[in-house]
């Protein structure tokens, strides 16, 4: 998310290195760089313009306070103006109205349908809502097949009419239903074209009067960069919408719809999609998205995800194991899916500050783990149990059973004990041993 952009900004700041003062000459060098990175992310040219003068503005005869290096000093200076770029503050859904009723608009291909789902889910489990899905997509034959796949892997119910063509009656009637059954938010799923039309825009306005909807949200796929800010100004003139949800962010995007199109239709960011899976999908914080833009990583987020999947008494039955050493393979198994729950890889390493620049050479997926999975899978429960019976013949019938190595089995068991033991450790008040340990590392 957002790689080329973070380099070309680090880049820009090195202009500032063995400065004392900032003044209109190394600030006017960096500055060039910063709205050449800006471009190249494809963000408008007026607003990359805009911005590059507010920071100058705010820089120049600023002395460096003693702690920070002209650098440091311009990188908060670019932070903060890139907050206030995307929105400045985090604005939430509008849940008011029983049922809420929630509008999704967009071109075909935006990711309307898997993101309608996402926000079911989100709203089923993290708001605890009665929540049906409406499939208004007439027009593409798959549209409302997809949405009913949606629903059934998440356990929402969704409403359709495949008979009836008429994308306005059919929103009336589902938020009828819902008030007749107890649903208290309506996320209807209307129809995308693969460009904007009369007829479309003329259909969508139709629903919104209809049902008067208390949030309308316009889903935009953050790749197509420019594109995605004049496609969300044409929509916005005809239906006012409420917020934006950037869908795949988890992509190679450049990142100038992110960043231009809250100052085009000044409308707030509302979500980004960030992964295929029905739980990549988070709040839009401006804030937090600059310190990942800047490199500086987001370490609420990541910890906001840790606790979403953390379980108390799983963590109490974990510390019992741990102080008794009998933390085994299928303890290790949780772990790791714990940790895939929480999201994409990618997205992981580049919340923790540094590591995104630190690892962009190396390739991490999602199946990062398969393999890891696959060698414990091949164990037997007495030997997922008590890993030290593993012997060279046992490792050879795991590594057959896994498609792997037996070299791949042996590093599997090494980093394991590695773990264990520093685990035991953390347990056992050695949390300075261990520092001495890491010391010794380096």
């Amino acid at each position: 998310m957002f790689n080329n952009l973070s380099d070309k900004l680090d880049k820009a700041f090195h202009v500032l290195k063995g400065h004392g003062k900032i003044t209109e000459i190394n600030v006017a060098e960096t500055l060039k760089e910063v709205r050449r990175a800006l471009l190249d992310a494809d963000v408008n040219f007026k607003i990359a313009k805009e911005f590059t003068k507010k920071v100058q503005e705010k820089a120049i005869g600023q002395n460096v306070l003693t702690t920070l290096n002209p650098g440091q000093l311009m990188v908060k200076l670019v932070k903060d103006e890139l907050t206030e770029l995307m929105g400045g503050e985090t604005v939430g859904i509008n849940l008011k109205g029983n049922p809420s009723v929630i509008l999704m608009s967009g071109l075909q291909g935006s990711g309307k349908t898997t993101f309608s789902g996402k926000l079911a889910n989100y709203l089923k489990n993290k708001k605890s809502k009665k929540v049906l899905l409406v499939g208004a997509d007439v027009y593409r034959p798959a549209a409302i097949n997809q949405l009913q796949v949606v629903g059934e892997q998440i356990g929402v119910e969704v409403y359709a009419e495949p008979e009836n063509k008429n994308p306005v009656e059919i929103a009336k009637n589902a938020v009828k239903y819902a008030k007749e059954n107890g649903k208290n938010v309506v996320i209807i799923d209307t129809a995308g074209r693969l460009a904007i039309d009369e007829e479309m825009m003329k259909e969508i306005s139709e629903i919104h009067k209809a049902i008067q909807p208390q949030e309308t949200l316009f889903v935009v796929d953050a790749m197509t960069g420019q594109d995605a800010v004049n496609t969300a100004k044409t929509f916005n003139d005809i239906l006012n919408f409420d917020g934006v949800v950037l869908t795949k962010l988890d992509g190679d995007t450049r990142g100038g719809a992110a960043l231009s199109i809250k100052s085009v239709v000044n409308k707030p960011i509302k979500f980004i999609g960030t992964g295929e899976k029905m739980e990549a999908i988070d709040v839009f914080h401006p804030d937090r998205m600059a310190d990942r833009i800047l490199g500086m990583g987001d370490v609420v987020s990541l910890v906001e995800r840790a606790q979403e999947q953390f379980d108390e008494a799983e963590a109490r039955k974990l510390q019992k194991k741990i102080a008794k050493n009998q933390f085994g393979f299928d303890d290790f198994l949780k772990q790791i899916q714990q940790i895939k729950k929480m999201g994409n890889m990618k997205d992981l390493i580049g919340m923790i500050p540094g590591a995104s620049k630190a690892m962009k050479d190396v390739d991490i997926d999602d199946d990062s783990f398969k393999g890891i999975e696959a060698i414990i899978h091949s164990m037997t429960p007495e030997e997922r149990s008590k890993p030290k019976i593993i012997n060279n013949s046992r490792k050879k019938r795991i590594a057959k059973g896994s498609g792997t190595s037996v070299q791949e089995v042996n590093q599997l068991l090494k980093q394991f004990t590695q773990m264990s033991k520093m685990m035991k450790m953390m347990q056992g008040g050695g949390g300075r041993k261990m520092m001495q340990m890491m010391k010794g590392m380096r």
